[in-house]
């Protein structure tokens, strides 16, 4: 049976534009493209989850407009469950405006978010999961909705022994509380120098980064090192997995997320780290050859057949996924 996986967490809209240079304070610049997709780090790790193949259902909150709506219907049309995906009558839906610089020194991004209805979910919209937390292989959290949301979460996933990963990101404090209850945790180099103090700048500060996470109660470890791939710990054995090259990077707004989404369904299928790691490096590694979020994030049959064009043997994936 395939792996059921919850996601709670945020949903956006995403204003995109492209432009050669960013502007400096009080200065106007042209851009050379606009867009307008579905995005959110909750709302693209369920699609991810979904279009690997897992069940997902995703609980999260939307503003009752016109942004609300678009975006509730891309992600079911992904496959994703969103019964559980409330209306605010109060708050607008969540955007993130995302500036790509792209030139001859290579592609960066810029990220402000307004967190919207993100930020309206109650302890009440998720008292019902007490129960229901024990029907799901995993639960994805993240920093994009209320803390206090994680903790409640987290705390019932961890009463029935349900795995639960953490992507602490945006940046932010983790409650101790909340440390206590994850199976996984998987900061990037500049999240978890926040949490830790220690920059996984270097082999030493990567295995003291890890060391740390660890004697602070997480069972797992991954730290995203962008193009240098991953570190994974499961404080007996640390893991590096290269990323892989999929083709020029083009956007690199949702590879994390992609990253977080693909793991996460391969672990709760039944396939061990490494391989996961692998499988989620090569997943990520084509969303950033495509713009956007939620529509550059890849199907089962692509990642299987990129991975494949590369000599990695896929014959597991195919039965578990």
């Amino acid at each position: 049976m395939k792996s059921k996986i919850l996601v709670v967490g945020s949903i956006n809209m995403d204003l995109t534009v492209t432009a050669s240079r960013f502007c400096g304070a009080g200065e106007t610049v042209f851009g050379n493209t606009f867009s307008t997709a579905q995005g959110g780090k909750g709302a693209n790790q369920a699609i991810q989850a979904a279009r690997l193949g897992a069940r997902v259902d995703m609980l999260g909150k939307v503003g009752n407009d016109d942004f609300g709506k678009s975006v509730t219907a891309t992600i079911s049309a992904s496959g994703v469950n969103t019964q559980y995906i409330l209306v605010s009558d109060t708050a607008p839906t969540g955007i993130a405006d995302i500036q790509i610089q792209k030139n001859n020194s290579g592609t960066e991004n810029r990220i402000t978010i307004v967190t919207g209805a993100n930020f309206d979910i109650t302890l009440n919209d998720v008292a019902f999961l007490e129960e229901k937390i024990r029907e799901y292989s995993m639960v994805i959290l993240q920093h994009e909705i209320p803390m206090e949301i994680n903790c409640r979460v987290a705390e019932y996933a961890a009463k029935y022994n349900v795995p639960v990963m953490l992507n602490p990101a945006p940046s932010a404090k983790v409650p101790s509380e909340l440390i206590s209850c994850l199976t996984y945790i998987s900061p990037n180099e500049h999240e978890a120098k926040d949490i830790v103090g220690i920059a996984p700048d270097d082999e030493s500060g990567i295995n003291n980064t890890i060391k740390a996470l660890h004697n602070m109660g997480v069972k797992n470890v991954i730290i995203t090192l962008g193009k240098e791939g991953c570190a994974f710990s499961d404080s007996q054995t640390i893991i590096r997995s290269k990323s892989v090259n999929m083709g020029s990077v083009v956007d690199p707004t949702a590879a994390g997320d992609s990253f977080i989404g693909a793991f996460c369904t391969a672990v709760s299928a039944g396939i061990d780290y490494k391989k996961a790691l692998i499988f989620a490096n090569c997943t990520a590694g084509i969303t950033v050859t495509r713009k956007g979020a939620g529509v550059s994030l890849p199907t089962l049959d692509e990642v299987l057949a990129a991975m494949e064009q590369r000599g990695i043997d896929t014959k597991e994936y195919k039965e578990k996924l």
